[in-house]
């Protein structure tokens, strides 16, 4: 199974770095061309190519960029994947970051927004995680406290896919419905930056106020500020005290 991926930053890098340990092969692609890759490439043994080309001939793409800069994709990017090609969209919004993006103000799911913006449908996973915690957070299938994510997407047959690649990497995952359900795992829901188990999880998704959603986002960021410097645990721990109180 071949997988590109779009965006090298914190979080890119780790799911870069997770594939290739579980043997994956690897594209990947950002906006400042391959030769910014190098050292990462090096790494990892992924391959740096550009963001035309990272989109063909694989099976799954991951997508990890931020919102605002989804539009700026190339146009028909995706024309030139295969068919069956998998897209995984790792995005979440924040204003402060992205500006504002009036459907998603509006109600508009925000995987939602990006599956109208590139013309494919998505499968939602991977956001809700910080990433030296996907980095170090691994554990054994079985394990206790081993950390669980939700999966979203319309397609079941891709998600259960989805699912064996992050069982692969060391984490559990559930399914939380369509992709239109998705914001039920946007930041400010209980599941988002919080490393519940699979039990935790599959109690949570049900609990989930999505009028509380913008409120909760914005406390639980600057509880994350505060921690911003400390240990990825404190990390949690802050998004726990706003982000899982029913």
């Amino acid at each position: 199974m071949n997988i590109g991926v779009i965006g090298t930053g914190q979080i890119g890098e780790v799911i870069i770095k997770k594939l290739r340990d579980a043997g994956y092969p690897v594209k990947m692609a950002n906006s400042r061309g391959p030769e910014s890759l190098k050292d990462l490439a090096a790494n990892t043994g992924a391959i740096p190519v550009s963001v035309e080309q990272v989109v063909q001939d694989v099976d799954i793409l991951f997508i990890v960029v931020n919102q605002k800069t989804i539009p700026e994709l190339p146009k028909g990017l995706l024309n030139k994947a295969k068919t069956e090609t998998i897209v995984i969209d790792v995005g979440n919004y924040y204003p402060f970051r992205d500006g504002r993006i009036d459907e998603i103000e509006d109600g508009l799911t925000e995987s939602v927004w990006v599956e109208r913006q590139i013309g494919w449908p998505v499968v939602k996973v991977l956001n809700t995680v910080i990433a030296k915690a996907l980095a170090e957070g691994g554990r054994p299938a079985g394990s206790r406290d081993r950390v669980a994510f939700p999966i979203s997407g319309d397609n079941p047959k891709a998600k259960e896919i989805v699912a064996q690649i992050i069982d692969q990497i060391g984490f559990d995952s559930v399914d939380a419905g369509t992709i239109a359900e998705s914001w039920r795992q946007q930041p400010g829901s209980p599941p988002y930056c919080t490393n519940p188990t699979k039990e935790e999880l599959q109690s949570w998704l049900k609990k989930v106020d999505r009028s509380s959603l913008v409120t909760k986002r914005e406390k639980a960021l600057k509880a994350y500020l505060a921690v911003v410097d400390a240990d990825w645990q404190a990390q949690v721990e802050a998004h726990r005290s706003v982000n899982v109180a029913f």
